[in-house]
């Protein structure tokens, strides 16, 4: 029976190197381009080779997969849902609260329904929430360093902050991304440096961070992020989305949508117990 792949087909099919043309195979395994990852080569001769006529179109496509990237709309910001009522968290740092047990961020209104249930007699007592602190920082988990490192930051440790936020920023962790963005802004523990700052402030808006989204905002003149942001239940860019509405700078039917998106965000936060919790905690 003859193959349904012709030769021709067959030799589409291979890689090959960029610079020499050889083919891969049991003996030959060719290494994609650090930056753009489009192109292979057999060797890093090859690779200084083809450099020359590669340089251009490997910048563009850098370029182009970091926009794709930087520009996605994230599907919930990086605190995402609460792990108990699984409704999105609320952007106000105030409205939720970092679990000790497991470092998990929780909405006020399930920490109310709790701590109501605690009332009857199944309260955790301080040694035992010091425990679970204290697993959380032998476990090296990002969430608890990041918000250690943020705690130091406030209270002037810099050193301390930087090391602490510097691991959790390693581990993917948005929060330590976006304190190091403002660490590298300000110059506090570290020298001032832009291209880092935007590094950190880009990996944070990536991963769902609002706040700095809304830097980048202003930092790339660029209202794609504000955009973004506002479709997240985020006010502040909803704001500046209205000022440069009036301008002239951003379209109807753009600042249209965001409202909509804004509105839409801010419904799905909603919920009876978080109302509750709200109107406890302001009495």
């Amino acid at each position: 029976m003859m193959s349904g792949v012709s030769d021709e087909d067959e030799s589409d099919n291979m890689i090959c190197c960029a610079a020499c043309g050889v083919a891969e195979n049991e003996n030959i395994r060719l290494k994609k381009c650090n930056a753009c990852k489009s192109v292979r080569y057999c060797s890093v001769q090859c690779q200084k080779d083809h450099m020359p006529q590669h340089k251009r179109a490997c910048k563009k496509l850098v370029a182009e997969l970091r926009d794709e990237i930087l520009f996605k709309q994230p599907e919930s910001t990086h605190l995402g849902d609460c792990p108990i009522c699984c409704l999105p968290l609320p952007i106000d740092d105030d409205k939720y609260i970092m679990m000790a047990c497991c470092s998990k961020m929780i909405c006020n209104g399930c920490n109310y329904a709790n701590r109501m249930r605690e009332l009857e007699g199944t309260a955790k007592s301080q040694k035992e929430a010091e425990r679970d602190l204290m697993k959380r920082a032998e476990a090296n988990d990002p969430v608890y360093m990041s918000q250690v490192g943020v705690r130091c930051y406030q209270e002037g440790d810099y050193k301390g902050a930087f090391g602490y936020l510097t691991k959790a920023a390693g581990l993917g962790d948005a929060v330590a991304h976006f304190q190091l963005s403002c660490m590298y802004y300000d110059g506090k523990g570290v020298q001032k440096d832009k291209k880092k700052e935007v590094y950190h402030v880009e990996q944070a808006a990536i991963r769902g961070h609002l706040r700095a989204r809304h830097n980048l905002g202003f930092i790339e003149k660029a209202v794609k992020h504000w955009i973004i942001a506002a479709n997240m239940g985020y006010d502040g860019p909803l704001e500046n989305l209205k000022l440069e509405y009036r301008e002239g700078l951003v379209s109807k039917e753009d600042y249209a949508s965001a409202l909509r998106g804004h509105q839409t965000a801010v419904d799905a936060a909603k919920s009876s117990q978080r109302d509750e919790a709200e109107a406890a905690r302001i009495k």
